[in-house]
């Protein structure tokens, strides 16, 4: 089981250039990558995604890659026409002038056109040490979900086993609870007997429904199925997030019938209890792939 959570960081140092990647991820209901690094390394976004899907299912995960150059990958281009055209404007103000005009250095560097800066940016000088520092990041970002997944494993089995809990005490006061419904149909019997004059479909009738309303027998099953498919979804290695979050929804139906069923103080009070239970591990769900 991993965490939706993580974080890894990795930076390698080279002879041209310094390359630090940074990956760390949030909840979320699919699987999300955002990009923050230089416009140079847009190339590599299919191959870094795809580095990212091997260990991460789901979640929105952020990658920043910051790139520092030690040597200087600027190109000075001089233009030749733009010198010879200043130099000719030169001699032609001079002329106007009727003055001596002998331009200096500066005159020409402080002229648009003259020089101009290019910086070169071959994206394949950077990938194999950004896929070298990608795998280091990518490795301790896993490690991170794993770690976080099995802390939140911990805490659900914990949580299960409360519901579990609640659930055996619902089952060993079941058989009081039919006793009270057979209670309650007698009372009804003699409610509509006493006159001696009654209508045995009305009273087969008044049998079903109450038999319908109280019983908690197949709530009490079914319950019972799904914390045991609880239990089996936390052992697998494979993400379970979503079917986990399912799960809970479907004992969420069955507690809440029980709920509405029970005439017992002490099962309403269970109930209440795996109600509660029930919430902490869909807000821990919430935090697994």
């Amino acid at each position: 089981m991993k965490s939706m959570t993580g974080y890894g960081f990795s930076e390698t140092l080279g002879e041209n250039f310094q390359l630090a990647v940074e990956v760390k991820s949030y909840n979320n209901r699919y699987l999300d990558i955002n990009h923050n690094m230089p416009y140079y390394l847009a190339p590599f976004e299919m191959e870094i995604d795809k580095q990212v899907g091997l260990v991460a299912k789901r979640g929105r995960v952020d990658v920043s890659i910051r790139v520092k150059n030690l040597v200087s990958d600027v190109k000075l281009t001089v233009d030749p026409i733009a010198v010879a055209q200043y130099t000719d404007a030169f001699a032609q103000i001079a002329n106007i002038a009727q003055k001596a005009l002998k331009p200096q250095l500066s005159d020409y560097l402080g002229s648009d056109g003259v020089l101009t800066s290019v910086k070169e940016s071959d994206s394949e000088q950077y990938r194999q040490m950004l896929f070298s520092t990608l795998s280091e990041a990518l490795a301790q970002f896993e490690e991170s979900k794993i770690r976080e997944g099995q802390s939140t494993k911990e805490d659900l089995i914990s949580l299960g086993k409360g519901i579990e809990s609640g659930l055996s005490v619902i089952v060993s006061h079941a058989d009081e609870l039919e006793e009270l419904v057979k209670g309650t149909l007698r009372s009804r019997f003699d409610e509509m007997l006493g006159d001696q004059n009654y209508d045995e479909n009305r009273i087969l009738s008044e049998v079903a429904v109450m038999l319908v309303k109280y019983s908690v027998n197949e709530e009490i099953k079914r319950l019972g199925v799904h914390l045991s498919e609880y239990f089996s979804l936390l052992e697998q290695d494979e993400p379970v997030g979503k079917r986990l979050d399912f799960l809970c929804q479907e004992m969420n139906r069955e507690i809440n019938t029980i709920g509405s069923k029970s005439q017992m103080v002490e099962l309403n009070l269970q109930v209440v209890k795996m109600k509660d239970g029930l919430e902490n591990i869909r807000e821990q769900v919430r935090n697994i792939e």
